[in-house]
């Protein structure tokens, strides 16, 4: 299994002159620092892999071991193109993504994990809070039938992080690709459920925490959290 994490983006909205994964916690931890030290913890680092854009030095400086791809149009597009490319370069393997803003206990790999070994392709969720401007869903015979921002009577939020079986690959890539610019990876996941009949579960993390970070308020969330 590879492991991928989206940090290509401006960040624009938390309004950092450096790229947003590098966010500093309370802690003493950046958000990426800490994300690397519970996925190699629980996975091969070397199979870790990051997609950088916005300031890519500052990342790739501060992570050397790591691999990386380059979404040279990181200023133009979102997370569809930036998981796009990774994706087409491990697109026989079963690939675990998350956004690289997202902070979150290491003990829900437990829970994560259990899918993974089935192949399970799978959006983590928390269903115990449904804010307007996160990515919300809906299910259809157990599985997710809607996913966006969009959604009207969600279930719960996506957290960001995400697996991908190797069966489902094809189909996922073929959306990613017909996905605008601007879309979000959760466009390719809907489009490929509606058009490809791609089976997709909710996974419930919400005994755990987790939050992603858009807004100086949810920094300040998740340094009260953590």
């Amino acid at each position: 299994m590879k492991i991928i994490i989206l940090a290509a983006g401006i960040g624009s909205r938390l309004g950092n002159p450096f790229p947003k994964p590098l966010t500093p916690l309370k802690e003493g931890k950046s958000i990426m620092e800490r994300q690397v030290e519970y996925l190699s913890g629980n996975f091969n680092e070397h199979d870790i892999s990051v997609v950088v854009g916005f300031k890519k030095d500052l990342i790739m400086e501060r992570f050397p071991d790591l691999s990386y791809i380059y979404n040279q149009y990181f200023d133009a597009t979102n997370t569809s193109k930036s998981l796009l490319k990774a994706l087409l370069k491990y697109r026989n393997e079963d690939v675990l993504w998350l956004n690289g803003d997202v902070i979150f206990d290491a003990e829900l790999f437990s829970v994560l994990n259990k899918e993974i070994e089935q192949k399970n392709s799978f959006v983590s969720v928390n269903t115990s809070r449904v804010a307007d401007e996160e990515v919300k869903y809906t299910l259809k015979n157990d599985h997710i039938h809607k996913l966006s921002k969009q959604v009207k009577n969600g279930l719960g939020e996506a957290v960001g992080i995400n697996f991908i079986a190797k069966e489902d690959m094809a189909a996922f890539i073929q959306q990613l690709e017909n996905c605008d610019d601007n879309d979000y990876f959760e466009k390719g996941i809907e489009m490929a459920i509606q058009e490809n009949n791609m089976k997709v579960k909710a996974v419930d993390i919400s005994k755990f925490r987790c939050v992603e970070v858009d807004f100086k308020e949810d920094l300040e969330a998740a340094n009260n959290m953590f």
